[in-house]
């Protein structure tokens, strides 16, 4: 696994931070924040450059995305020990990267030029840099994997669909290694603006499953992993980190932004019965926890119609309480929290939740982390569009 987001460069940066429960939430860094409503995120910090990781002929082609998702795989791939040009392992190797808003800061650098200064060309690299697939694209291009290679977009549910396409295409034998996760660089003028006209914002922090919790915070980042059967990773003597033992994909279609239970249940109910488990096998539930008066209670009567008897005994946590909401990219940042719990045994806590709600009646182990041997965990997202997507990881 690689990874970037608001406690810095690398996987274990962002699992040190959630195991400690501390939180990657800051005053926004933005030319503009003076004029907006809300002035808090999580960014990746200033201390990242990008010069530093990629070349001068490379550099211009990548979006803030990109860069993002093209360090984060760098990381998963040194790690993994895998070489690509030997036996031909490239051709047999897929990319599947989810984000939800794609080149952002690209649209809205060039949006601004156009319409604000009145320009009559646009950077001749725009569309390389603000096209969605641009992220896979560029990690296909930059290790030789030529395998299938695409974009996944479905809003908050990015990386958890694109995770599933990913081992659904290893299971059908069609690839046998795939570098999939996702990442999202939403933190534009632009974008800020339209997430304050929803109203979901919050302007302190994020307090899922609090009372007195106030809306969603924007955060930013990548997370991305090698996958591999079974079989191919005991061939090779890899260092596996979690098994996802399986997937679960519905949709409520019903709203186009409030959250249907019957919908996130199905997909829980889905992740559990493809990865053979019961819901007593289950130890942690990353939710999907925005913190929005929505969100929040039906996630949890969801989990209660799923778990019956036992959904008092989960610990259920959401760590977007610390690393925000990064959109496309949150279930692969979340994914690594899900890995670090399973191999630490330390369930990563819900931060700033001071204020029971009786519509949110779960052990969502508050504020501080916990000693805890998670055999297994589920990994929910759900996304505006009504789109669910779960995996569920089992310890290696």
């Amino acid at each position: 696994m690689g990874a970037i987001s608001a406690f810095g460069e690398g996987a274990e940066a962002l699992w040190s931070g959630l195991r400690e429960g501390q939180s990657g939430i800051r005053p926004l860094r933005h030319e503009r924040a003076a004029d907006l409503r809300v002035r808090i995120a999580a960014q990746v910090p200033e201390s990242f450059d990008p010069a530093a990781h990629f070349g001068e002929r490379a550099l211009p082609m990548l979006d803030r995305a990109s860069q993002f998702a093209l360090f984060a795989a760098n990381e998963a791939i040194a790690q993994s020990g895998l070489d690509f040009a030997a036996g031909g392992l490239g051709g047999r190797t897929g990319v599947v990267v989810g984000t939800g808003v794609g080149g952002e800061t690209t649209q809205d650098e060039q949006s601004r030029r156009l319409y604000a200064e009145n320009a009559t060309r646009l950077h001749p690299l725009t569309i390389v840099r603000l096209m969605i697939n641009a992220p896979a694209s560029q990690i296909s291009m930059a290790h030789g994997l030529r395998g299938p290679s695409f974009a996944v977009a479905s809003a908050c549910a990015s990386t958890n669909h694109a995770i599933a396409q990913a081992a659904l295409m290893i299971r059908a034998g069609l690839i046998d290694v795939a570098v999939a996760g996702g990442t999202e660089a939403c933190l534009s003028y632009g974008a800020l603006r339209a997430w304050e006209a929803m109203r979901v914002l919050a302007d302190d922090t994020c307090r899922p499953f609090s009372a007195n919790r106030r809306g969603l915070v924007l955060g930013e980042g990548a997370g991305v992993f090698v996958l591999e059967s079974m079989a191919h990773a005991q061939a090779r003597g890899a260092n596996i980190l979690g098994v996802l033992a399986g997937v679960g994909m519905s949709a409520d279609a019903g709203d186009i932004v409030a959250p249907d239970p019957a919908g996130s249940g199905s997909a829980m109910t889905q992740a559990l019965a493809d990865a053979g488990l019961a819901p007593e096998d289950i130890d942690y539930i990353n939710a999907h926890g925005t913190g929005t008066p929505a969100n929040d209670p039906t996630e949890t009567r969801a989990i209660h119609a799923v778990f019956g008897a036992h959904a008092p005994k989960l610990a259920v946590s959401s760590t977007k309480s610390m690393h925000g909401h990064a959109l496309g990219a949150s279930g692969a940042l979340e994914l690594v929290a899900v890995l670090g719990a399973l191999r630490d045994g330390v369930v990563p806590p819900t931060a700033n939740l001071d204020m029971a709600d009786p519509a949110c009646d779960l052990d969502y182990v508050p504020n501080q982390p916990r000693q805890l041997k998670v055999r297994a965990a589920l990994s929910n997202s759900f996304a505006f569009g009504g789109l669910n997507a779960v995996l569920a990881v089992r310890a290696a």
